[in-house]
């Protein structure tokens, strides 16, 4: 046994184990794909610390440590793609994992037969284009197609190195972990766009860990007399986790900005983000001379769909509420969740008293109809009160009270007709739930 690799062991367990602690608090399929290629990882390490026994113990070890590698390289490449777990998507990852780990495998093997390598040379060839010929109707990324176009130009290379005077088992494996790792490191160029720290070195920790596949082979053959230390061929596997680690740290930071000044439920701007919001606005009407207005806006019978149906639904509810809100005004305004039940919303460039009444008016007609959330019909309202910038408040918090108000009395009246409704029964009159 080669025991120089238990701190290559060690090593990689220990970030696969910081990978998991990260992933914890913040888990998504990409970063789970990342765990799993990084324990692959380290089966491949346990894998070449059997490779100098002899026998079968040694070829068993030699197999298990460049498969791992090839299987870690795959999963990071899925780990790239948009809706890893869609099945068209899982389809192309097992093929082209099988594909290629199936001719590593026999590669690894004394004495196989040359039909059986071109067998296993057209299935990486054909593998993925079946997957993308296959699902060429739905929705294709771009990844997809470069997927397909490599991995039919590796089984076109494995075949012609098969029938090269000077071609050899340890070539065509070569051959597949170049191709692989290049593709991560393609795949991770053409996702993280907005280049970081983290993204760079990721994506340069793969490019030389692809090109370890091609120097390594080039200078036994070419310069027997130079010799690198395993280590310094290992060195761009602990580059690219240390990018991934940035990665992991500059998303999590991004996502607590982003949770500073958004609710988390819904994702629209909450209370913080609304005052900055609101202040900006009457400063930019203010500057232009024109008005803006304010909606605030209570959600009726609320509590009696989380009282009767569990909060889970009225979480749902909430949802999708802010969907219907966020759908129905422009890029420029703003919709706020301020409260438990409470939305605020908004409107610049330039609003009225009227187009506000007319925005409020159509967020009543859309709440009036009833909804279907978790298999359970129902049916709310929304009291608006309406505020407007000069012309019933000249600063934020003014602003605030007076739409607060006018929507307190809209409140007010619902229960004054419910109440009258409940002792003296008649027929209702048709009424706006809105002040302005």
């Amino acid at each position: 046994m080669d025991w120089s690799k238990i701190p290559d062991i060690l090593a990689i367990a220990s970030l696969a184990f910081a990978f998991f602690s990260i992933l914890r608090r913040n888990p998504t399929p990409s970063h789970r794909l990342w765990l799993v290629g990084w324990m692959f990882i380290a089966i491949h390490f346990v894998g070449l610390a059997f490779t100098r026994m002899p026998g079968n113990p040694g070829l068993l070890g030699i197999i298990v440590g460049l498969t791992s590698l090839v299987e870690a390289a795959i999963f990071f490449m899925w780990a790239t793609v948009p809706h890893q777990t869609v099945v068209s998507s899982r389809r192309m990852a097992a093929l082209t994992l099988f594909s290629t780990a199936l001719y590593v495998f026999l590669a690894c093997l004394p004495q196989v037969r040359g039909w059986i390598f071109d067998a296993s040379a057209i299935f990486v060839a054909l593998g993925p284009l079946s997957v993308g010929f296959h699902y060429r109707k739905s929705g294709q990324h771009t990844l997809r197609w470069l997927t397909v176009v490599f991995h039919f130009l590796l089984g076109l290379v494995l075949i012609l190195n098969a029938h090269l005077p000077i071609g050899n088992a340890a070539y065509s494996i070569n051959i597949i972990l170049f191709t692989v790792y290049l593709e991560c490191c393609l795949y991770f160029w053409y996702t993280h766009r907005h280049r970081t720290t983290g993204s760079v070195i990721t994506v340069l920790g793969f490019l030389a860990w692809s090109l370890v596949f091609v120097l390594s082979p080039l200078m036994d053959r070419y310069l027997p007399s130079v010799h690198f230390e395993n280590e310094v061929w290992n060195l761009p596997k602990y580059v690219v986790a240390v990018g991934m680690m940035l990665l992991l740290l500059e998303r999590q930071i991004e996502r607590s900005q982003y949770l500073a000044l958004h609710d988390d439920l819904t994702a629209l701007a909450n209370r913080r983000l609304f005052q900055d919001r609101l202040s900006s606005a009457m400063e930019r009407a203010r500057r232009s001379g024109t008005s803006m207005a304010l909606l605030q806006i209570d959600l009726d019978r609320f509590k009696e769909v989380n009282d009767a149906h569990g909060h889970h639904v009225g979480d749902l509810l909430l949802q999708h509420v802010s969907m219907l809100f966020d759908s129905r005004v422009r890029r420029s305004d703003t919709v706020a969740r301020t409260g438990g039940d409470e939305f605020s919303l908004i409107l610049e460039e330039p609003a009225s008293r009227q187009d506000a009444e007319l925005v409020a008016d159509s967020l009543i007609h859309l709440l009036a109809e009833p909804v279907e959330i978790a298999g359970r019909r129902i049916r709310i309202g929304a009291s608006i009160g309406i505020a407007v910038y000069p012309d019933d408040a000249h600063n934020a918090d003014s602003l605030c009270i007076s739409a607060d108000m006018k929507m307190y009395e809209i409140k007010q009246q619902h229960r004054d007709r419910t109440t009258d409704s409940a002792e003296t029964p008649r027929i209702p009159r048709e009424s706006h739930t809105l002040a302005g």
